[in-house]
């Protein structure tokens, strides 16, 4: 069992970057597919990146390709999600995931291990 706690998250303006990390607790972290979701209020969670076990493979949602990068660094247990060129819209709460073994990320039914989730504002 993998737990997860994100940081990172904040206020930001406009066209600016912000990376998140979370940082993973138990054995199984280097073995498990990972990713990041988000819910912006009244809307529900949505997939926005996620990352193979190895780190090999990486896939975006549509809104966020090109500006996003995730990253992962088995050593360390850690993940991450470089955001530049924020926009307004990508306001929102940030989910860290951990799945069920190998399978991708891509939908929060694939999600085995839920964070805490950080805030995300950007200023327009």
């Amino acid at each position: 069992q993998v737990q997860l706690v994100e940081s990172g998250g904040g206020l930001v303006q406009g066209g600016g970057s912000l990376r998140l990390s979370c940082a993973a607790s138990g054995r199984s972290f280097s073995t498990v597919a990972m990713g990041w979701f988000r819910q912006a209020p009244g809307q529900e969670r949505e997939f926005v990146a996620a990352i193979t076990w190895s780190g090999g493979s990486s896939y975006y949602a549509d809104s966020v390709k090109g500006r996003f990068t995730i990253s992962r660094d088995n050593a360390k247990n850690t993940m991450y999600l470089q955001m530049n060129i924020l926009k307004p819209e990508d306001t929102a709460v940030y989910y860290c995931a951990a799945g069920k073994g190998r399978i991708l990320l891509t939908t929060t039914t694939t999600v085995a291990t839920w964070g805490q989730g950080t805030q995300v504002t950007v200023s327009s």
